[in-house]
């Protein structure tokens, strides 16, 4: 009784309550067990390590397993900590080192201008982990309100999943590299494993992966649990996979451009007519190959984000032209930037029609890259050159002449779970167009690559996808890769879509069943923990 009426000391959550901090499992090693228990800059040292190695879950890795040791040091450190500070440091740090590493790929868009921005290549990586670090703090430092043991680790992996949530709020939002990416495995198994993502979308992936990952810390019974627990998940996605058959649909053949301009033409601006006729030449040679193989079906031909070196909608001249070169189909799609009616700058894409090259229907992007399109204010010096970009209005779905209903999607766009689709006017398939050439021949094409597969699975939609450098591809319905055309590549990818499911669950509810399903997992700890805050404050009135 008399430790339940002392008071907590300043920095103590009540899970922090105990007499001595516990002491880190032997089964890490003695030597991690005595880095952990000691703390100090060599315990920091190991977290970032830690999640430094977590980072290899992402794709194109995908090493799932990786999880399973960096976790446990984690969560070894946040049980050992003396009070909530120190765990929310060590999770800081743990998140320091997974988005650093996982992001690392940033470098190379310093250095397409590195003239200029030189001073920022060793911080471009760090500058936004840091910024994403506290994502990993919060549910490190929160879920000490529960007792150490299992309850902890659940709250853990529901806190984690609701705070990586988070990230859409973040600027215009980098919900970049959810764990639930995991599973995105090349070939027929990566198909098997993503399908429960129909149900749950890819943060109820994270939740279900951080979970998986905690398994063994409970013991022998933890890891007979972790295999029975890939062995249903493997037979909920082959299960979807057989139960869910393709319709035949009547979604068109793609014709995707990839011109394969490196950035530094892009940005001198000194070629522009050879950048426009290649594209033409493409899409010319393109077209005649596929009209053959269409078999009825219409043509759209796609060319990647700001593709058309100019300004697409004040040149009735281009236009024409590309109608010529595009002759046979029902439709282009162009990336490329305009000036709206007030002169703000916005990333475009324009579909193309009949034999003048009528604008059909244009979208502009609304989910705007920080620090590449538009200038946050919080940042003492400029990088965005001019004014940055104007965003867009939101999803939206077009509806051309003799085509089925499509989702246009720009860049980095397609990496937002549960806004891909205007729910109330659903297309028949999507189209992304992205410029990747920024990132160089790194994980963060392939990275984004991945989100547009999973895009496919929540929705239920297939995803056309045109990139300038590459990786251009196209999923069907259940996210498996019907074609691609890899990176560094000049070509063109004629691909016939399939046709849609009927809308997903959760296509229907979206976010709010991860959400849902991780606050699920903090009722056994907030069942421990309410009624020891209750009594605690009972006893102090008294």
């Amino acid at each position: 009784m008399t430790l339940s009426t002392r008071a907590l000391p300043a920095g103590v959550l009540p899970g922090d309550a105990l007499p001595v901090a516990p002491v880190p499992p032997v089964w890490l090693g003695n030597g991690l067990a005595r880095v952990i228990g000691a703390g100090g800059w060599r315990a920091d040292l190991l977290m970032l390590l830690a999640g430094a190695l977590a980072a290899l879950a992402f794709p194109p890795v995908d090493l799932f397993p990786i999880l399973i040791p960096c976790f446990a040091v984690l969560t070894a450190a946040i049980d050992a900590a003396s009070s909530w500070r120190g765990a929310a440091r060590r999770g800081f740090l743990f998140g320091l080192g997974l988005h650093t590493a996982g992001l690392y790929w940033l470098t190379d868009a310093i250095l397409v201008r590195a003239d200029t921005f030189w001073w920022l290549v060793p911080l471009a990586s760090p500058g936004c982990a840091l910024i994403l670090a506290p994502i990993a703090a919060f549910p490190a430092a929160l879920c000490r309100l529960a007792p150490v043991g299992w309850r902890r680790l659940l709250a853990f992996a529901g806190l984690w999943t609701l705070f990586d949530m988070a990230r859409v709020f973040i600027f215009s939002g980098f919900p970049w590299n959810p764990l639930g990416t995991t599973w995105e495995l090349p070939g027929r198994l990566g198909d098997v494993m993503i399908q429960p993502a129909a149900w749950i979308g890819v943060d109820g992936l994270t939740l279900g992966t951080v979970l998986l990952a905690l398994l063994p810390q409970v013991g022998r019974r933890g890891v007979l649990a972790l295999v029975a627990g890939l062995v249903a998940w493997g037979l909920a996605g082959w299960g979807r996979l057989v139960l869910t058959p393709l319709p035949a649909g009547r979604n068109p053949m793609v014709v995707l451009v990839q011109g394969n301009v490196p950035e530094t033409e892009k940005i001198g601006g000194r070629d522009n007519v050879a950048i426009f006729r290649r594209y033409l030449a493409l899409t010319r040679s393109g077209i005649a190959d596929a009209l053959p193989e269409a078999g009825g079906r219409p043509l759209v031909y796609v060319w990647p984000e700001t593709a058309f070196p100019g300004l697409l909608a004040e040149d009735d001249i281009a236009r024409r032209m590309i109608a010529r070169a595009g002759e046979g189909a029902a439709a282009g799609v162009i990336g490329t930037i305009r000036s709206d009616a007030e002169g703000r700058w916005r990333n475009s894409v324009m579909a193309v029609t009949g034999p003048d090259g009528r604008v059909a229907d244009l979208y502009d992007k609304s989910h705007l890259v920080p620090f590449g399109e538009y200038q946050p204010r919080f940042l003492p010096f400029h990088v965005v050159p001019g004014e940055g970009m104007a965003a867009g209005s939101g999803v939206q779905t077009w509806h051309l002449p003799d085509v089925a209903p499509v989702g246009p999607l720009i860049c980095y766009e397609v990496i937002f779970s549960g806004q891909v689709v205007d729910a109330k006017d659903r297309p028949d398939w999507l189209v992304n167009v992205t410029n990747d050439a920024w990132y160089g021949d790194s994980a963060g094409p392939r990275q984004h690559l991945a989100a547009v597969r999973m895009r496919a699975v929540e929705e239920g939609l297939p995803v056309a996808r045109a990139a300038n450098t590459g990786i251009s591809a196209a999923f069907d319905a259940h996210g498996h890769e019907l074609a691609r055309l890899g990176w560094n590549r000049q070509g063109v990818l004629a691909v016939s879509l399939g046709g849609a499911l009927p809308v997903t669950l959760f296509g229907q509810w979206g976010r709010w069943i991860p959400i849902l399903l991780a606050m699920m997992t903090l009722l056994p700890a907030l069942g421990e923990w309410l009624p020891g805050i209750g009594r605690r404050m009972a006893i102090r009135r008294l």
